[in-house]
């Protein structure tokens, strides 16, 4: 009879045990989003164009620490495809930045604009074309949206085509 009771008391516990660990499982696994890149074209930016096109690099601002944010401006150097790539590398400002305006000049006057929208993220860029000419230097103006939307220029540079 012993022997009987504690055959009957194991199966019983097997059960129980059996039963408790199907009700701790979960009934689905969890899906995490996975983010998606969105890139950006070139596209005309809402701020006003001046009459005459300069070609003359003019004084930049400095934005606040807390919104500080790192731009990169590079020529990819192709007389046949030229392109002038600007990156967004990093920064305290990458949360806080609405946007990133850019426009090149380019030497015959010809002007294009680009926009980095949010999100922000390193190495979020914009790509626009320049002159394909050496000794030709092409102008690039960018500017930084406030939270407030207040916009700041914080880089104006010559961009040079195969410079060595």
């Amino acid at each position: 009879m012993n022997k009987t009771l504690v055959i009957a008391s194991a199966c019983v516990l097997c059960i129980v045990f059996v039963l408790a660990a199907g009700c701790t499982q979960n009934g689905t696994p969890q899906v995490t989003p996975t983010p998606t890149m969105i890139e950006t074209t070139a596209s005309p930016m809402p701020t006003p164009t001046p009459t005459t096109v300069s070609l003359t690099p003019g004084p930049t601002q400095t934005l606040p620490e807390i919104w500080d944010i790192e731009v990169q401006v590079t020529h990819n150097g192709l007389s046949y495809d030229p392109q002038i790539t600007v990156s967004c590398q990093g920064g305290k400002g990458l949360n806080f930045i609405q946007q990133i305006d850019v426009r090149v000049t380019r030497p015959d006057g010809a002007v294009e604009n680009g926009i980095i929208a949010k999100p922000l993220y390193k190495g979020k860029s914009v790509t626009l074309t320049g002159s394909g000419v050496t000794g030709k230097l092409d102008r690039a103006e960018i500017w930084a949206t406030t939270p407030q939307g207040d916009k700041v220029k914080i880089y104006d540079e010559y961009v040079c085509f195969r410079c060595y």
